[in-house]
């Protein structure tokens, strides 16, 4: 894609959600806000999540801090609770950076100034006060809406994958290897860049029924609607066919 929006009129960008069958195994392979999930018996068990600004927050502080020139000086990697003044130079506040889950106190400094790299909550969560997903496909032509500042650094192609009917217990390593070749990562650097294991289901430690679904949908779905919401639909739905029906 990279090579051919120089030969081809290539603007946007897309998440990704995709599944695979394959030898017996299912995989979930989820790059954006798209997610999935299993409904088994009534019970509903989450087969990806979203990301978001807020969700990869730390990896993206992380970025920011190992290569501050993607910042152009004009973003901070730093996370304050609200936007800091002129007038608060010199005052402590509150903050928070790329190995913090928490908050701790600081001396606001000149740079602390500048607009944060992920601002906002909830879905008004932004990357550079522009973007609201982390992960997907395209979007190499997007810039900050205020300048030439590219944001395409920031986001991730790479998906996280989830396998069904698999016994896989080590981390998963798919999060961010476009990073590797281009930064020289210690160990704690690494786990908090690769801090997601992939996710379990066993097909065959389970009974499963006709009514078991496995259910697919974008963020137009499901910032709409919650998982209870939809395991009910599909539940409501399923029970006006017949079993053997091939239009259920």
């Amino acid at each position: 894609m990279a090579r051919e929006r120089h030969g081809h009129q290539v603007e946007g960008g897309c998440c990704a959600l995709v599944v695979v069958y394959l030898l017996g195994k299912v995989y979930v392979a989820n790059a954006g806000d798209s997610r999935a999930i299993i409904v088994r018996n009534g019970e509903i068990i989450p087969m990806s999540r979203e990301f978001t600004p807020e969700t990869e927050r730390q990896r993206l502080q992380l970025l920011g801090f190992l290569k501050p020139e993607l910042l152009g000086g004009e973003f901070t990697h730093l996370e304050f609770p609200r936007r800091v003044q002129p007038k608060e130079l010199g005052q402590r506040m509150l903050y928070r950076d790329q190995n913090m889950t928490g908050w701790a106190y600081k001396k606001i400094e000149l740079e602390d100034l500048r607009f944060p790299l992920v601002c906002g909550e909830g879905k008004k969560a932004r990357v550079m006060a522009t973007i609201g997903v982390t992960r997907g496909l395209g979007d190499h032509n997007l810039k900050v809406c205020t300048s030439s500042l590219p944001i395409k650094p920031f986001l991730s192609c790479f998906p996280e994958v989830s396998c069904i009917g698999a016994s896989l217990s080590s981390p998963s390593f798919w999060g961010l290897g476009w990073l590797l070749p281009q930064i020289p990562l210690s160990p704690s650097s690494l786990f908090t860049l690769f801090s997601h294991q992939v996710q379990v289901y066993d097909l065959t430690q389970y009974e499963h029924c006709p009514d078991d679904v496995l259910v697919l949908g974008t963020d137009g779905l499901w910032d709409v609607t919650s998982d209870c919401e939809v395991a009910a639909t599909v539940d409501r739905v399923l029970s006006t066919y017949e079993p053997n029906d091939p239009s259920r």
